[in-house]
């Protein structure tokens, strides 16, 4: 065994025996100091650190025994390993020194090969246990700072999550709880977020007394980033339609047509390459008196017409998304007559999908709002919903649901 440089204080009145070990355990790689009485052991201990003793049984004035007893008040077994050294081996007075608190023993004359063997086995024996007590140290060291760190995540989080509901208010109030109020048609909306935030923005409101403005919008991705272009988009879209905003003529009596508001908006949203976010959008005009209605889709699934002698129909209609495309859009029209009902919706709806990924789809879209077309408006979006959430179980969604309803009376 390669023993490890070591300190070693040799506790004996007899100057030969401390010569002897000492040339002998030098020659191998230890560090001697040596003391010829118990008092002045005892200082050198209150002054130093040692890694061994070598204490003799029988010395003049203190004893070792006397010696031992006073290192074991001040170190353990385990702090100071200590050998005892005696003249014979007689069994009590073996047991006495080991009952006392010495690690080994050792017999005059010595066997220094003996010697060396016993002193290198306590010393790895100390070595071992410091380095266990170290490695317990390091680690209740480091679980503290665990606990730290756990502890600063977990307020992180809760700051998180605070600031995630304050935004998801923020985020709601977007949404049209004041419904426009007109004789001859209702209106009605779902809005589910799969998270948190929202991708998807919704709304429905009056452009003058008898046009209303209706529009969904698909932020690409989820999470926060998602949400706050959705409330820009939104806010921007408030600023465009309001009188004297840049969507707007001078001419309070032409709106600004949807080819002109997308168009807009692409201007106002180009694509970043930092950013790299872009977002779908259906947006149209729906003339109460006549019914007709005027849309465009960026990339965005088309209306649903549930017509009164005819198969819902989804209206798909070519376009980019804005931030991809060009102005290059298509204005479409659709009448919607008395009793007729059209629906925006986020492909969040169509591309729900089963635990083991089947999609909802827009025949199975077209059939629920088809089989609940005599209920009430709000409660048919109601039927949907639970049918998407059935659909997902025991899943949620994985993507944003809105979907926005007028129904004409």
């Amino acid at each position: 065994m390669t023993t490890e440089r070591g300190s070693l204080l040799i506790v004996d009145d007899n100057a030969d025996h401390r010569a002897e070990l000492r040339h002998f355990l030098t020659s191998n790689g230890l560090t001697i100091t040596e003391a010829e009485g118990g008092a002045a052991a005892l200082a050198l201990v209150d002054g130093r650190a040692f890694d061994l003793i070598l204490l003799d049984v029988s010395m003049e004035g203190m004893s070792g025994m006397d010696v031992l007893k006073a290192l074991r008040a001040r170190h353990s077994a385990v702090d100071l390993p200590v050998i005892m050294a005696t003249a014979n081996d007689l069994s009590d007075d073996v047991v006495g020194a080991l009952e006392g608190g010495a690690n080994d023993y050792l017999t005059k004359p010595f066997d220094l090969p003996v010697v060396l063997a016993r002193v290198r086995t306590q010393l790895s024996l100390k070595w071992a246990v410091d380095r266990i007590v170290d490695l317990e140290q390091s680690l209740a060291q480091r679980n503290a700072a665990l606990e730290v760190a756990n502890a600063d995540l977990e307020d992180a989080n809760r700051r998180m999550k605070r600031d995630l509901r304050a935004a998801a208010h923020v985020q709601e109030a977007l949404l049209p709880h004041n419904l426009p109020l007109f004789g001859s048609a209702t209106f009605a909306w779902k809005f589910r977020p799969c998270a948190e935030l929202a991708g998807d923005l919704l709304n429905v409101f009056a452009l003058d007394d008898r046009r209303v403005c209706l529009y969904v919008l698909d932020v690409v991705g989820h999470g926060v980033k998602a949400a706050l272009l959705a409330v820009m988009v939104s806010r921007v879209l408030a600023r465009l339609l309001s009188p004297g905003g840049q969507a707007r003529p001078p001419n309070p009596d032409r709106l600004p047509s949807p080819i002109e508001v997308v168009a807009q908006l692409n201007r106002e949203f180009p694509w970043d390459d930092q950013t790299q976010q872009y977002f779908t959008l259906v947006y149209g005009i729906l003339d109460l008196e006549t019914g007709d209605l005027c849309y465009v889709s960026a990339g965005h699934p088309g209306p649903l017409h549930l017509a009164r002698d005819s198969a819902p129909r989804i209206h798909d209609t070519p376009g980019d998304p804005v931030g991809l495309g060009t102005d290059d859009y298509e204005e479409c029209h659709l009448h919607l007559r008395q009793g007729e009902r059209l629906y925006l919706f986020s492909d969040g709806v169509v591309d729900a999908l089963t635990p083991d990924s089947k999609r909802f789809g827009p025949e199975r879209l077209c059939r629920v709002l088809d089989e609940n077309r005599s209920l009430p408006l709000l409660d048919g979006l109601e039927r949907l919903t639970s049918a998407l959430t059935s659909w997902c179980s025991p899943d949620l969604p994985h993507d944003d649901i809105s979907i926005l309803g007028v129904e004409m009376l």
